[in-house]
């Protein structure tokens, strides 16, 4: 009996900048893909990222009347499902990166610098990546993304 060959499909993997990790903590639908793809998307995000998060959720919070604690443990929620990359690991790109986004805001370079060591996109609402010659995603269409998994 011959066995059937499967091919291996490498599973989809996804850029996020700060700006969506503050939205998965302060609202549900960013939260609510990455819940409902994790099993079938990879997620990742500049340990700066995180530490931009971290430093801005008090403030963010306090203006919205929640619970910056609440805010941070959410944030600990998503790194489960958010994998921080290491600058070590994206550092190699900043050069290649920094001249991508150069014309906008090249204090954004480490999200592009990861998306260029992964081979991936970026899911952000920031449009100071767009034309740094990664593919981008919005919020808005994000789930065209992640449903063709």
């Amino acid at each position: 009996m011959a066995q059937k060959e499967t091919q291996m499909k490498a599973p989809k993997r996804l850029v996020l900048d700060a700006n969506i990790l503050l939205r998965g903590v302060l609202g549900v639908q960013v939260r609510s893909f990455l819940e409902a793809y994790e099993d079938a998307v990879a997620f990742y995000s500049p340990d700066v990222c995180f530490e931009d998060a971290r430093k801005y959720i008090p403030d963010l919070a306090s203006r919205r009347n929640l619970d910056p604690t609440f805010g941070l443990s959410v944030l600990d929620q998503i790194e489960r499902i958010v994998e921080p990359v290491d600058r070590s690991l994206y550092e190699a790109y900043e050069e290649l990166a920094r001249v991508r986004i150069s014309s906008r805001d090249v204090e954004d370079w480490p999200v592009v610098a990861t998306a260029l060591l992964l081979d991936c996109p970026i899911w952000t609402e920031d449009q100071d990546f767009f034309g740094s010659g990664v593919a981008t995603w919005t919020t808005n269409r994000i789930e065209l993304y992640l449903r063709d998994t």
